[in-house]
């Protein structure tokens, strides 16, 4: 093998090293040890939900008016849409655009999520209602949760219970923060 560069030859090396790393980290349904929706329609899940509670990952701390959005591309990628206010219900506007990835055999409700390439992220539809109007996002690691819903506010009881839900699957619910929304949010699209 020849190298026109010394900086090609690390990054041909590196490159060999991290495959069977990423490779390692594959989402396979086997793998997820969360509680797992029986089965998502996925066009009924497309489409906007409201951050409800999160157990926030470090771009999500101080966020307010928590936007997440799906559409299906043609090619049966998620995209996605997340946008928040940091800070305040006036602090500045932040977009993120990852990509999903649903996961052969998951029955629609496992995906892997892509924010940077090639590194997919656990993404697990733990929960969703028969009506399609909360939903819970789950990792198996536990670390970070999405209590989601079609509209920016849930009632107390229902909340409540959703939260319940959340500590059956072994997380630790102290670590909850509940996302401020405002009564009436624009949507992205």
């Amino acid at each position: 093998m020849k190298f026109e560069s010394p900086l090609r030859a690390c990054r041909a090396v590196s490159a060999a090293l991290l495959l069977p790393f990423i490779a390692g980290c594959a989402i396979t349904p086997q793998k997820v040890t969360v509680p797992v929706a029986p089965v998502v329609d996925l066009p009924r899940f497309m489409g906007t939900w409201y951050v409800i509670g999160v157990i926030p990952t470090f771009f999500e701390k101080d966020i307010y008016n928590a936007i997440e959005a799906y559409e299906r591309a043609p090619d049966g990628r998620i995209l996605t849409t997340f946008t928040f206010n940091q800070g305040g219900f006036d602090g500045p506007a932040k977009r993120m655009q990852p990509t999903g990835f649903v996961v052969p055999g998951s029955n629609n409700a496992i995906w892997g999520m892509q924010f940077v390439w090639p590194i997919k992220a656990e993404f697990v539809i733990s929960h969703v209602d028969a009506q399609y109007t909360e939903t819970i996002i789950a990792r198996s690691a536990r670390d970070y949760v999405w209590i989601m819903a079609r509209t920016p506010t849930l009632d107390d009881q229902r909340y409540a219970a959703l939260v319940g839900r959340v500590k059956a699957m072994g997380y630790d619910t102290s670590r909850l923060v509940k996302v401020p929304q405002r009564a009436v949010s624009v949507a992205p699209r």
